[in-house]
């Protein structure tokens, strides 16, 4: 009875962090500079009224509280979840980022209210998107993603994010250097992994994205919002479980005798 209730107990301690995102708890799937917006996947749950916070400002790569900012000259945007948890697998699409009518698949997309905020759309080239918490859009207490069309050690850096490209940041034209694509989207699989985790490296590796580096035009291309899904290693049942104790007090047994 005792196990029963200490299970019970960490099952529900786990539930109850739902929504304590870290770096890599949520991921770029889509971004698109014609259009103006992106999309990502949460790779955990997210709590009810998160906030998550986006820049295309460069991060000056000091540490947080010591130094760390964002430059100026470009844009931060808001997003609150809304009131019911988001399951993991979802996919989020946040579009017309630039327009006055903004918006998200899911919650409330709005410009943050920063001094000097200016530039609200995708840039086709050198664009770094990081998505981050924070005690205001200025002030980020948490990278969780990003995303480039340039180059991580130019166009903004990852230093002191916690970010990895790769594991929590994709850098689209990683595989053809000296493009700057304006338009890319994850066509790796989405279903089969035996947890959402497992779903960071695929989606982080530009070898499973479409990135169009021709200049095409995609302003009315809508990406893909399927969500992900994972196949959990199935937990023994209470019958196998209980024949496979009988067999071990069998075998005890024999022992005893023999």
């Amino acid at each position: 009875m005792f196990r029963k209730l200490a299970i019970v107990a960490l099952l529900a301690a786990v539930h109850g962090q739902a929504g304590a995102l870290g770096a890599g708890d949520i991921a770029f799937t889509s971004f698109n500079a014609d259009e103006d917006g992106w999309s990502l996947v949460a790779l955990a749950d997210i709590s009810a009224n998160t906030t998550i916070y986006f820049s295309d400002n460069e991060w000056n790569g000091s540490a947080i509280g010591s130094g760390g900012a964002f430059n100026t000259g470009e844009s931060y945007h808001q997003w609150v979840s809304g009131s019911s948890v988001i399951a993991a697998g979802t996919v989020i699409r946040f579009a017309a980022v630039d327009a006055v009518s903004l918006a998200s698949s899911v919650g409330t997309l709005s410009r943050a209210a920063v001094s000097g905020s200016t530039n609200y759309g995708v840039a086709n080239s050198n664009e770094t998107i990081y998505a981050y918490l924070g005690s205001s859009a200025s002030a980020p207490t948490s990278f969780l993603a990003a995303v480039t069309n340039g180059d991580f050690s130019v166009d903004g850096t990852l230093a002191n994010t916690g970010l990895t490209q790769g594991v929590s940041a994709i850098r689209l034209n990683a595989n053809a250097t000296s493009a700057t694509p304006d338009f890319g989207q994850y066509a790796g699989t989405r279903s089969g992994l035996t947890s959402f985790a497992d779903y960071k490296t695929l989606v982080n590796n530009a070898s499973n994205w479409t990135v169009d580096t021709t200049n095409g035009t995609y302003i009315n291309v809508v990406p893909d919002t399927t969500a992900f899904s994972i196949s959990p290693v199935p937990e023994p049942s209470e019958n196998a479980m209980l024949l496979a104790g009988l067999g071990l007090m069998f075998f005890v047994i024999r022992r005893r005798l023999a």
